[in-house]
């Protein structure tokens, strides 16, 4: 499963005995893989500053969980035709995000743990939003030239009365620059095609004799030329209308059809180019978003755990892999039986710092005595 959860309990030895007999239980009834979750020593600050970071820190997981998610749709939508390598290119560090998270470390260089917690908040808050502000910009304009292509394309996909014709006709199908005659397309259901060839010439009077060719035909009917007097166009629209033959709107203009033609030449040109920047972008930048999303996790749980176990600040951070959906439920139910004396400590700890801790419901269904947060890398596949 790339289903994760990350616990914390108390580093006391009486907690480091609970958390082995969790590994034992786990590893025996085959529900998890676990491993240790290196969180460095942060400057703690003040009890009030760690209750706005928590709040400030669950916007900020949701913002980059819902960042990730996004670019990484963003790559299943620019490899439009290679949708089975999606997962290539959705890595962190050059690894896969399994991986990645399994054997997380906290990154020194980018995050000092030295610096005060609201400044490392806010150099992942910064770096985050200025990622969305490019994702934003950089596939608007792709998708902006996309749609354009696309529309281009569907024309050139529906029936003979309304698609476009710039692909299909050619100078020499018609008769230009006549002051007195003129070409016109008629479109003809196929089971007619007979009929027209008996009858076209006399549908109006001053109809050119043997004009008529096939230009195209879909599975409906056929696209034919027919060159007559300038004069009697309006009667033999009418006529071919009274046979179900219709006229097409359209006048050769060579202008007009080498401008439709550059300009799906110049899309596809244009998308050809972009294609393998943005991809590389989003490559590069999904990696860096995925990295700050982790180290956002691996944030939360310190300043849970030192809002929930006190202070000096003494915890150990755990990794869990369920190996199986079916088996969440007992393992959920070995969590709560291992660390459930932590309930009245956690209770102690309410009443004793005055204040309340966020997340901390005794009487909610959804509330741990230990510290918990969910990594589901399933909604990135």
């Amino acid at each position: 499963m790339s289903e994760f959860w990350l616990i914390s309990a108390p580093g006391d030895k009486e907690n480091l005995q609970a958390l082995e007999r969790m590994n034992t239980v786990t590893s025996k009834s085959n529900l998890s893989n676990n491993t240790k979750f290196a969180i460095p020593d942060f400057k703690v600050g003040t009890l009030d500053s760690l209750v706005g970071l928590s709040d400030e820190l669950g916007k900020l997981d949701t913002f980059a969980e819902s960042l990730i998610k996004r670019m990484a749709q963003s790559v299943v939508e620019v490899m439009e035709d290679a949708k089975g390598k999606v997962q290539e290119n959705l890595l962190a560090n050059g690894v896969d995000l399994t991986s990645f998270v399994t054997h997380f470390e906290w990154d020194m260089a980018k995050y000092p743990a030295k610096q005060p917690l609201v400044s490392v908040v806010d150099t992942l808050t910064k770096q985050l939003a200025q990622i969305e502000t490019d994702l934003k910009s950089r596939t608007a304009a792709y998708n902006t030239l996309k749609t354009n292509l696309e529309n281009l394309e569907k024309k050139s996909r529906e029936n003979l009365f309304t698609r476009t014709l710039s692909d299909i006709v050619n100078k020499e199908d018609f008769v230009l620059g006549s002051e007195y005659l003129v070409t016109l397309l008629v479109i003809v259901p196929k089971p007619s095609y007979i009929q027209w060839q008996k009858t076209y010439e006399s549908l109006s009077d001053m109809v050119v004799p043997r004009s008529t060719k096939l230009i195209t035909e879909d599975k409906e009917g056929g696209l034919f030329t027919v060159t007559l007097f300038r004069k009697v166009i309006d009667d033999f629209k009418t006529k071919a209308k009274e046979n179900k033959f219709t006229v097409r709107e359209f006048y050769y203009d060579e202008k007009e059809i080498k401008r439709e033609r550059e300009e799906m030449t110049r899309l596809l040109s244009d998308k050809k180019q972009q294609y393998g920047p943005l991809l590389r972008w989003l490559k590069v930048n999904f990696s860096e978003a995925f990295i700050a999303w982790i180290h956002i996790k691996a944030l939360r749980v310190f300043v849970e755990s030192v809002l929930r176990y006190g202070l000096p600040v003494n915890f150990q951070a755990v990794l869990l892999q369920p190996h199986k959906k079916s088996s969440t439920k007992r393992l959920r139910e070995v969590l709560n039986s291992v660390f459930r004396h932590l309930d009245e400590v956690a209770a102690a700890s309410l009443l004793d710092a005055s204040v309340e801790i966020p997340g901390l419901q005794l009487n909610n269904q959804d509330y741990f005595p230990y510290v918990y947060f969910h990594i589901d890398l399933s909604l990135l596949d």
